[in-house]
């Protein structure tokens, strides 16, 4: 799975599920402004991702996570 095609999952997804534009999700746009994102709402966007991409994410790994780079990243290395 390459970077870009994991970049257009998370985008499919998460738009739909925090109901906003595709057009937001650029790889340097910060994830919690992008999203509006509260703690409950982390727990539940890192649930989602689990299920999607089949990866286990470490609660201390998301304060690393800023960006939807970042995040694809994460991703992207996890699927390795």
């Amino acid at each position: 799975m390459t970077k870009e095609e994991i970049l257009n999952i998370i985008t499919d997804v998460l738009s739909e599920e925090f109901e906003k534009e595709k057009e937001a999700f650029k790889n340097d746009a910060d994830i919690k402004k992008t999203l509006e994102l509260d703690s409950l709402s982390i727990v539940d966007l890192v649930s989602i991702l689990e299920e999607e991409f089949d990866i286990k994410i470490d609660m201390k790994d998301v304060k690393t996570i800023a960006t939807f780079g970042n995040l694809v990243d994460y991703i992207y290395n996890k699927k390795k």
